[in-house]
């Protein structure tokens, strides 16, 4: 570790740590009240943004009457004399002659007159003639069978996938109207950590810098490579001007360790030096208790965020899906996330006075959760095997058939749970 140390004269007691929940309330509300510009995007450039406004249709969906299989349009009772063919992406003559018809093709446009169209599995042709007993089911969709002009469809709020976009394509939306993806950066605190190679020497493998920016991505953040800096030297100096070159270009910096205020934590010094103020300064949660969240004014006044996760890496990620997925979900206009409850399986301790938050893993199925085991703080083990962490409220425990809160592990974005 660096001897220099970060100033103590000006240090002042830390204030009560924030409850849980109240601690997550609070940044998704910073970050909607922060919430980022919105701009129309071509459809093929909005995947992972977040819609703007309201998905309305442009047209009835179908928008004209269509046919679902190939056969033929008739006219009356038959046998029908063939007078014509349409194909998908034609306008067809009306059929205005009893016992009449046109084939048709699956997709194609239904001609006005006609009385029901009939599968060419089902039918005869014999000298020009068709014959053949229609189902009763039209087997047409009719306009506004999937909606209707003007209906919404998705609200503000709404994450972009592939299905949202094909789903605007057949509504006639060349382009959207959204909140782009949030751009983030992670500096790593700490002289002890290696990047390469295994841990020896008293010093430790670092984790959180390959891990953190995968987790930030499946939160909906993009992250590039060079937007990953580290290890930072444990000096003041050095601290505050990764800081500032992060804050340049990112909505959101991710910081690694120094959350506390011993000799080389320099995070809160630098925290002050750049003029932050605290959302967020500590959390009443265990793992994970010396979290943060700051933000600072930017020169074009927009506001940047500063996110402190410990150095341990499992109170890492208890600190990105505390504070970290709330406050990306305001930054994007979404809604707060809600969190689904499971059955607990087992017995899971309290923390006194601190929400406990213990990894699990679910049975989807079932509708329970199972606590795994391995969940020091420095321990990633039992993460690489969990499905998210059960919520143990202050002054409680679980007991085996429990219902409780579920903070799930983030999904790649486009992805649904099952």
């Amino acid at each position: 570790m660096s001897t220099e140390t970060a100033p103590t004269a000006d240090r002042v007691a830390a204030p009560p740590p924030a409850g849980w929940e109240e601690a997550r309330s609070r940044v998704y509300a910073v970050g909607l009240a922060a919430a980022l510009p919105a701009a129309n995007r071509p459809l093929v450039d909005t995947d992972g943004s977040t819609l703007a406004e309201p998905l309305t249709t442009r047209t009835d969906l179908p928008a004209f009457p269509t046919s679902s299989v190939d056969g033929w349009a008739v006219r009356g009772g038959g046998p029908w004399r063939i007078v014509g063919r349409v194909l998908a992406g034609s306008t067809p003559a009306p059929l205005t002659e009893d016992d009449t018809t046109v084939e048709i093709a699956t997709g194609a446009m239904v001609p006005e007159g006609a009385t029901a169209v009939l599968r060419v599995e089902e039918s005869t042709t014999v000298e020009g003639l068709v014959s053949g007993v229609p189902r009763q089911t039209p087997e047409w969709r009719n306009p506004g069978e999937e909606a209707y002009a003007d209906e919404e469809l998705l609200p503000v709020g709404t994450p972009v996938d592939p299905a949202v976009i094909g789903l605007a394509a057949s509504c006639g939306h060349d382009t959207l109207r959204v909140r782009r993806a949030p751009r983030a950066a992670l500096l790593v605190f700490g002289d002890e950590l290696l990047t390469t190679g295994p841990p020896a020497a008293g010093r430790v493998r670092d984790a959180l810098g390959p891990a953190v920016p995968a987790w930030l991505r499946r939160y909906g953040c993009q992250i590039r490579p060079s937007d990953v800096v580290g290890p930072v030297a444990d000096t003041l100096p050095a601290h505050v001007a990764a800081l500032r070159a992060a804050l340049t270009n990112a909505d959101l910096v991710c910081t690694t360790g120094g959350t506390m205020n011993g000799p080389v934590d320099h995070l809160h010094p630098t925290l002050e030096a750049l003029g932050a103020d605290y959302v967020v300064n500590t959390v009443a949660v265990r793992p994970g208790f010396p979290m943060l969240l700051a933000r600072v004014a930017g020169h074009d006044g927009r506001v940047r965020f500063v996110a402190g996760l410990p150095g341990n890496p499992q109170s890492a990620i208890i600190a990105l899906v505390s504070l970290v997925a709330p406050l990306l979900a305001g930054l994007q206009g979404r809604s707060m996330p809600v969190l689904p409850h499971a059955t607990l399986v087992e017995a899971v301790p309290g923390r006194g006075d601190h929400t406990h938050l213990a990894l699990v893993r679910l049975d989807q199925a079932a509708g329970t959760a199972s606590p795994v085991r391995h969940v020091g703080s420095a321990m990633l083990r039992g993460l690489a095997g969990a499905d998210g962490f059960a919520v143990i409220r202050p002054g409680t425990r679980g007991e085996p058939g429990d219902r409780v809160p579920i903070v799930p592990l983030p999904l790649l974005p486009g992805e649904r749970s099952s």
